[in-house]
Parts: structure tokens; sequence; C-alpha cells
């Protein structure tokens, strides 16, 4: 553990989370707020969000047959789980994550990345993305820990949990601590932890991925468990740590 590391609610006793080896990939993760909701759920899909997601699939589609890509998604937001915590109360300026749009692309190297990033149709979605709303945030990623892979494969509830914190060693220690209150009360399975290659161009010092089959795997846990608040979001105040969760279908 981190020296600097703050710990609270040592009497709750949940277990260390089990992590696997990360992955040696590389990412490209986009996120845009295309439709403002004041509620902490989507229900409309405006017009112009549906070009860009049918925009998106389609060069997903042809992306992920690409030698080198492991993986093309398009990811749609639902909800806007409990889980803030605390911090981002008493720091009114941080940019909040409530991204309704993301797409997350896994690649085996650093030079498939680059060739996706330098293609037109990737320029072209980025051009319209930043045309219909100012809120975009990309960024290149490796994964730091894992606890398996996300499948990608079948539907259900994908989270990207975008962490705003001091200092990025501390927010990875605290998420170490607290996931296995993920996977005890959760039945959580799989994870992967990306950490952007260039801090200086992420708002958030992580970005955490992973999947449940239904919403009813997780929410409950996040309404109802005190201990919830009382172990994972006090030891994310107590280390500086805010999470800003979203939940999302493939779309």
């Amino acid at each position: 553990m981190n020296e600097h590391l703050t710990i609270v609610g040592h009497d709750l006793k949940f277990p260390k989370v089990s992590l696997t080896e990360p992955s040696r990939s590389f990412y490209l993760h986009i996120a845009a707020e295309i439709d403002r909701s004041p509620f902490p759920f989507f229900l409309a899909t405006s017009r112009r969000k549906k070009i860009v997601i049918a925009e998106a699939k389609k060069w997903c589609k042809k992306v992920s047959a690409e030698d080198g890509v492991v993986s093309a998604d398009v990811f749609n937001a639902i909800l806007i789980p409990p889980g803030t915590g605390k911090l981002l109360k008493e720091r009114p300026g941080t940019p909040l994550a409530r991204y309704d749009f993301a797409i997350l692309i896994e690649v085996s190297t650093q030079q498939k990345l680059s060739e996706i990033l330098q293609g037109e149709a990737y320029k072209r979605l980025r051009a319209n993305l930043e045309k219909i709303t100012e809120k975009v945030h990309i960024i290149t990623a490796t994964n730091v820990k894992r606890i398996a892979p996300v499948d990608h494969n079948k539907q259900g509830v994908f989270l990207f949990n975008y962490f705003y914190a001091d200092d990025r060693i501390q927010n990875l220690e605290v998420w170490e601590y607290t996931a296995g209150w993920f996977q005890k009360e959760t039945g959580l399975d799989n994870s992967t932890v990306l950490l952007p290659i260039n801090e200086k161009t992420s708002q958030y010092k992580i970005i955490n991925h992973c999947r449940w089959d239904s919403i009813w795997d997780i929410l409950p846990s996040l309404l109802f468990k005190k201990s919830f608040h009382s172990y994972v979001l006090d030891n994310f105040y107590a280390n500086k740590v805010a999470a800003m969760p979203v939940l999302y279908k493939l779309a």
C-alpha cells in the first residue's frame, strides 16, 4: 500500500480484490455529452445522437475487422448511478463526467492505435462530435490493473467510472482497496482500469471499465447497502478521490 493512503472503516472487513495480470493492449476511449439530462437517467435519444451512433457503429464494425484490433464498441448511457461522493461538492470547478455516448477500442500495438488516430474516419467522427457538443473527452490508454477482461460480445450493463483525484498513485491504491467490495457485494468478476498515456490530456486520473449482466446486479447495492458509503465512498473521500460513474448499454 502507498504509505500516504488513508484508510477509514477498519471494522468493515471486505476481502482484498482478486486481480490478474493487466492486458498489454492499448486503448482509445472517446466520450461525449450529446443529450444533456437534468436527471440521473437517459430516456430519450435525439436525432443528432442517433446519427452519431450510426456513424460510430459503422466505423467500429470496420475497425474491428482490421488486423491488430481486439474490439471496437459503441456505448449509449442509461443511468448515472449513486457514487460521486462529497469531494466534488467541495470543488465546484471540477469537470463532471455525464457522458451519454462512448466508444472503446482495444488494439494490440501502439502502432495500430496511431494508424486509427490518423485515419480519415476517426478524424471525421471527432469533427462531427466537436460540432454538436463542446464536451468531448478523448484519451489513449493502457491497462494498469485488471480483475478480468470485460466481455463486449453480449449485452449487459457497462460501467465507465471517471475518477478525479489529486494523486494518480493514491487513486489507484484506493481503487484496489475498495474493489473487493464490488466483488463481494455485486458479484463483479471483470474490470479493466484504463490509465491515460498522457496525463495532461485527460481530465481524469483513471477510468475504470467493467460489466454486469443486469442493472439489478449493481444498482440495489449502491442504493441500499450502507457499506457502499461507509467503506467505498468514505475511503475515496479520505484520499481526495471522486468517482463519476456512468452506466451504459452497447449501442
